[in-house]
């Protein structure tokens, strides 16, 4: 396949379902199946694909969304950052509009008169603060491995620029300390995973192999696209239906073979690991303090770290009482059974950072979730 529309294509999404039907049939009992990436959650509820699979399977939703795990004490660091004076704040776009503590944004902070821009890249802003050397700019810098290798090459161009006035706060995550968190505190029930196909581009598909091995639960990276995650399935029930969860021979296997290789990008990952290095505990919304779990800024760059350069509060604040993203996040709930759902947190109000990611769960099921099985085998199969 070498275009989109072909893993969009009704035919091959009627044969696959079929296919996936027959396999559901032979299962001893239900599966609940964890798509770890809110880019994968998006695609489910924009297609409507949890609606058209058989009630034997479950879809629940992962930590994979990169603006959704970050806690809110973190947020309230950038926002002093940005009320420094001489700093230009700049950050992606989805982290804007996420609240703080004090329920005030960066979008707000911005309106109170300081300078905060939103980047497509790191090196963009590298390149402000080439623009105003007087100024001290601060990189927010948040996600997986897969934004990751971004910010390590914006870290090696300031160095090689000896930009004294660009630093990096670093709030970049690792996947596996939290499925690993997820699968040992036992509160979620999850018999096979989705693997996050942009993670994979970088740490490869062996990276997930402790699932299997460690826990006999399978794996198979997927793409984005609606026939890639109806296929990811049926790869998962054809391994419960041969035999091979239940003989302890669960695999990881790559369904994203187009873009992802076993062991990744070996050349990204040798830069983050010079310029990143493992910070002893990481707070996650939802999960807590998960031990090496977060990149911090390597020593050999600390001229480029912002928490170096200033002296970040660091203050840990817990979530709104009213606020369940964290229970979203590690699938102990579904979106629409938060209490604020829909009523005091929606797209234009949010309270909790999956409202506000365009990979967050609560933005998705709000935005695409209200189409019932009816409608979207209309959709799906029928357009």
């Amino acid at each position: 396949m070498k275009y989109v529309d072909e893993f969009r294509d009704p035919e091959g999404a009627k044969v696959l379902l079929r296919r996936i039907e027959q396999l559901a049939e032979r299962l001893e009992r239900p599966l609940a199946v964890m798509e770890i990436c809110g880019g994968h959650t998006h695609t489910i509820y924009r297609h409507g694909l949890e609606h058209l699979l058989p009630d034997a399977i479950e879809l629940i939703h992962g930590p994979g969304c990169p603006v959704c795990v970050i806690p809110m004490g973190r947020v309230d660091d950038a926002m002093w950052l940005a009320r420094q004076p001489n700093v230009i704040l700049t950050t992606f776009g989805d982290m804007m509009r996420v609240p703080g503590s004090s329920g005030e944004s960066l979008l707000d902070v911005r309106a109170g008169g300081a300078d905060v821009r939103f980047v497509y890249s790191p090196l963009e802003a590298l390149k402000i603060a080439r623009e105003n050397p007087d100024q001290q700019v601060v990189f927010f810098a948040v996600g997986f491995e897969t934004t990751a290798p971004s910010t390590a090459v914006t870290l090696e161009q300031a160095r090689r620029e000896q930009a004294t006035n660009f630093s990096v706060f670093s709030n970049h995550v690792t996947i596996e300390p939290p499925l690993r968190a997820i699968v040992n505190g036992g509160e979620t029930r999850v018999d096979a995973f989705i693997g996050p196909g942009h993670v994979a581009t970088v740490v490869g598909t062996t990276a997930f192999e402790f699932l299997p091995d460690e826990f006999n639960l399978p794996v198979v990276v997927t793409g984005f696209e609606p026939l890639d995650i109806l296929q990811a399935v049926a790869m998962l029930l054809e391994q419960f239906t041969s035999g091979e969860v239940a003989a302890g021979r669960a695999r990881v296997e790559n369904q994203y073979a187009r873009v992802v290789r076993t062991d990744g990008n070996k050349a990204a990952r040798a830069l983050m690991d010079r310029t990143f290095a493992l910070r002893e505990t990481f707070e996650w919304r939802g999960l807590g303090w998960i031990e090496r779990s977060g990149l911090g800024v390597s020593p050999e760059y600390a001229a480029w770290d912002a928490e170096q350069r200033f002296t970040v509060p660091g203050i840990r604040v817990e979530d709104p009482p009213a606020c369940e993203c964290g229970s979203v996040l590690t699938g102990r709930i579904k979106p629409w059974e938060c209490r604020v759902f829909g009523t005091a947190c929606m797209p234009a109000t949010p309270i909790g950072t999956c409202m506000v990611s365009p990979e967050g769960a609560c933005a998705a099921y709000y935005n695409f979730g209200r189409i019932d099985r009816a409608t979207a085998h209309a959709v799906v199969i029928q357009d």
